[in-house]
C-alpha cells in the first residue's frame, strides 16, 4: 500500500480522555490525505496497576484488589463518558466492563493458585491496551471515521518467552497483512493494541521493555509503511537530559545506531529492538510530541549527510550497579569465566550496558541496572557454584555507587582528540573516572563514575563536545 503512515501513541498520549481526543484529531488530519494505522499504549499507569493487581492476587489481598479493579473501571468508563456520543455509551461502557471482566477472571485464578503465571500475566496486563484501542477507535467512529480496535494477538506471532516475546517474522508478515490490510484497503483505520501479541497457537505473550514501541515498528516493516510516528510527550531527541543540561537541543536527525545506542545508555529514546525492524526496510522514524505536534521532532534514518559526525549527544543513568569479578588464581582462566559468567546474565535476560576487562589479572566488571543486579549476580553464582566453593575465583563485587555516562555520534573515533577533551572535561571537575568501554563501532564512549559526580561529568561533557545551543 503506498504512502502508508502508521502512527504510534504512548501512554501519556492517550493518558486521559482529553489525551485521546488529541490523538484522535492527529489521526483524522492525516487519514484524511493517506492511509493510517496507529498503535496506541496502554492510558498512563494502567500497566502498572494491572502488574500490580496480579501481584495482590499472588498475595491474597482482596481488598487491594477491589481497590485496584474500581480504579481500572472508573477509569476507562469516565473516559468514555467524555469521549463517545449518548446514542453509543451503553455499548461501548458494556464492552470496557467486558474486558474489566476478562482481566477479573484471570486475576481470580492468580488468587485461587496463590501464584502468577507468567503466561497469564501477558494476558492480564495486555487488556490495558485492548482498553485504549477500544475507547480511541470508538471515539472515531463517533466521528464518521471508519476505525476498527484490533487486538495485535491477532496480528503479531511471537516465540513463547512470556514477558519479553520477540516477533517472528514472516509468519508476523503474513498475520498482519491478513488481518489489517483488508480494513486499510477499504478506507478505513486500524487501532491496533501495542506491547503484545500471541504464539502461532494463540496463546497471548508481551514483548517486554519499551514493547509498545516495538510493536509498532513491527507492523510498520510488516506492512512495507512509508514512515513511522512515535508520539510521546517530548519534543525530539535531545543531546542531553534538560533536567541536567538546561541549554540541551533537539536534535534533528540521528541514525538507527545513535538512537539505540542513546537508548542503551539510559535516554528516553527507542529502544534498540524498535529499530531492528525498520532498519532492513529504511523505514524513518519521527519522534515527536503530541503534546506540541507543530514541532518537528527528530527524524531516525539509515545514515546522514556526509561530515555530520562526531558527537551528538550525552546521556547518563544513575539506577546502575558495577560487578566485579576476578580470579582467585592466575592458572584460571579468565576468558573463559568471563564467558561463562555472560552466558548465566543472559540466560536470565539482563541487560549488560557497559563492559571492561583487564589483562594480566583477568578481571572484568559489567554494569547492569539496580532492579536486575540480584537476578545477575544469583545466575552467576549457580553457574559458576563449583569455582567459587573451591576458591578459584573471588567473591563477587557490586559496587551501587556508580553511574553511567555514555556519549554517542557516527564517526567518533576519527574525530581528533575526543576522547582525551572527555577525560579531561571530567577530570576538571574532580569526578572520579571508574572504569572505561569504547567498542570498535565508534558509536559511544562509556564510563562509570562515582554516582555523586554523574550530574557534574555529564554538564561538563556536553559543553566540552559543544553540543548545547
Amino acid at each position: 500500500m503506498d504512502n502508508l503512515l502508521v502512527m504510534k501513541f504512548g501512554g501519556t498520549s492517550v493518558g486521559s480522555a482529553a489525551r485521546m481526543r488529541v490523538a484522535c484529531d492527529l489521526i483524522t488530519k492525516h487519514a484524511a490525505t493517506r492511509p493510517v494505522a496507529a498503535v496506541v499504549s496502554a492510558m498512563s499507569k494502567i500497566t502498572d496497576l494491572l502488574l500490580d493487581t496480579t501481584r495482590l492476587a499472588e498475595a491474597d489481598d482482596q481488598a487491594g484488589i477491589e481497590r485496584n479493579m474500581t480504579q481500572l473501571k472508573s477509569r476507562h468508563l469516565d473516559a468514555a463518558a467524555e469521549l463517545i456520543p449518548a446514542d453509543r455509551l451503553e455499548r461501548v461502557n458494556g464492552e470496557v466492563e467486558g474486558l474489566v471482566g476478562e482481566f477479573q477472571r484471570i486475576v481470580s485464578g492468580m488468587q485461587m493458585l496463590g501464584y502468577r503465571p507468567a503466561r497469564a500475566v501477558d494476558e492480564a496486563i495486555a487488556v490495558g491496551e485492548r482498553l485504549s484501542a477500544l475507547l480511541v477507535s470508538e471515539h472515531l467512529r463517533s466521528r464518521g471515521l471508519d476505525a476498527e480496535a484490533v487486538n495485535a494477538a491477532q496480528a503479531i506471532v511471537t516465540d513463547a518467552v512470556y514477558n519479553n516475546a520477540s516477533p517472528l517474522t514472516d509468519a508476523t508478515r503474513e498475520k498482519a497483512q491478513a488481518r489489517l490490510m483488508p480494513i486499510l484497503r477499504a478506507g478505513g483505520i486500524p487501532i491496533v493494541t501495542g506491547f503484545n501479541g500471541a504464539t502461532a497457537d494463540g496463546t497471548p505473550t508481551t514483548l517486554g521493555r519499551g514493547g509498545s514501541d516495538f510493536s509498532a515498528s513491527i507492523l510498520a516493516a510488516a506492512l512495507d509503511a512509508t514512515e513511522l510516528w512515535i508520539w510521546t510527550d517530548v519534543d525530539g531527541i535531545m543531546t542531553a537530559d534538560p533536567r541536567l543540561v538546561p541549554d540541551a537541543k533537539i536534535l534533528d536527525e540521528i541514525t538507527y545506531s545513535e538512537a539505540a545506542e542513546l537508548a542503551w545508555a539510559g535516554a528516553k529514546v527507542l529502544h534498540p529492538r524498535t529499530l531492528a525492524p525498520l532498519v532492513e526496510r529504511g523505514i524513518p522514524v519521527w519522534s515527536k510530541n503530541s503534546f506540541a505536534p507543530e514541532k518537528p521532532g527528530t527524524r531516525i534514518v539509515s545514515r546522514l549527510t556526509a561530515g555530520n559526525s562526531g558527537a551528538k549527544a550525552v546521556t547518563s543513568m544513575a539506577n546502575v550497579a558495577l560487578v566485579s569479578l576476578e580470579p582467585a588464581s592466575a592458572a584460571v582462566s579468565g576468558v573463559h569465566l568471563m564467558a561463562r559468567a555472560l552466558d548465566a546474565v543472559d540466560r536470565v535476560n539482563v541487560e549488560i550496558l557497559a563492559l571492561s576487562s583487564s589483562s594480566y589479572r583477568q578481571s572484568f566488571c559489567f554494569l547492569v541496572r539496580n532492579d536486575e543486579i540480584e537476578k545477575a549476580v544469583d545466575a552467576i553464582k549457580v553457574a559458576l557454584s563449583l569455582e567459587f566453593a573451591h576458591g578459584y575465583v573471588n567473591d563477587i563485587a557490586v559496587d551501587r555507587n556508580v553511574g553511567l555516562l555514555a556519549v554517542v555520534g557516527e564517526g567518533m573515533r576519527g574525530t581528533q582528540g575526543l576522547a582525551g577533551r572527555i577525560f579531561t572535561a571530567i577530570s576538571r571537575e574532580k569526578v572520579n573516572v571508574i572504569a572505561i568501554a569504547q567498542g570498535s563501532s565508534e558509536l559511544t564512549i562509556s564510563i562509570a563514575v562515582r554516582r555523586d559526580g554523574l550530574e557534574k561529568a555529564v554538564r561538563a561533557v556536553h559543553t566540552e563536545c559543544h553540543l548545547s545551543n
